[in-house]
């Protein structure tokens, strides 16, 4: 894939141009975890994300960072763009995070992947993406990714009331503050 933008990462759930979701979405491909379990690849195949080999390549945007010191919000949703890091949970250090964009950390929530199923915070990047969607208030969206996968329906099962909840809150600061109610519950 190149690194232009183009219609191809805006495409609706209907799978035509969808007018209100102007997101484009994008992934710093770092290849180093199994291809055959890579979901950005996957996301690429059927051109619902672009794949970039090098932090120059990729485009400045909202950065989903494991690492970052804020929590991403709908505040954040002003943005068109939205990057991800796909790379090894083993090797996804700070270090790796080093795109250019504003940088935020997803909230709680539990993992739906064969990989790393019921484990909180360890999500494929169509996850992540798809939480992030769904955070903006854009859970059709969110749906689309999901739906090339055969356990994507469940991530968003077993995360309804959390995003439902993020999805509501109007800025970083509500957003810990409901993360905390589910770490607090033992969830974390």
């Amino acid at each position: 894939m190149t690194g232009d933008t183009d219609d191809r990462a805006s495409i609706g759930a209907d799978g035509g141009a969808s007018g209100d979701d102007r997101y484009e979405l994008h992934v710093r491909y770092e290849g180093d975890d199994d291809p055959a379990k890579c979901t950005a690849r996957k996301l690429a195949r059927f051109d619902l994300v672009d794949l970039h080999r090098s932090d120059r390549a990729t485009p400045y945007g909202v950065v989903l960072n494991p690492h970052a010191e804020r929590a991403l919000s709908p505040a954040d949703a002003d943005s068109t763009r939205l990057v991800a890091l796909d790379c090894s949970w083993e090797s996804a250090g700070e270090a790796r995070f080093s795109l250019p964009g504003e940088h935020r950390a997803l909230p709680y929530l539990v993992a739906a992947n064969p990989v790393n199923f019921g484990r909180p915070m360890r999500l494929t990047t169509v996850e992540a993406l798809a939480a992030a969607l769904a955070i903006f208030d854009r859970r059709e969206r969110a749906e689309t990714l999901l739906s090339k996968f055969t356990w994507g329906h469940t991530f968003l099962e077993l995360n309804d009331e959390p995003l439902r909840r993020y999805a509501e809150c109007d800025d970083s600061s509500e957003i810990v503050a409901v993360q905390g109610e589910y770490l607090d519950r033992g969830e974390g």
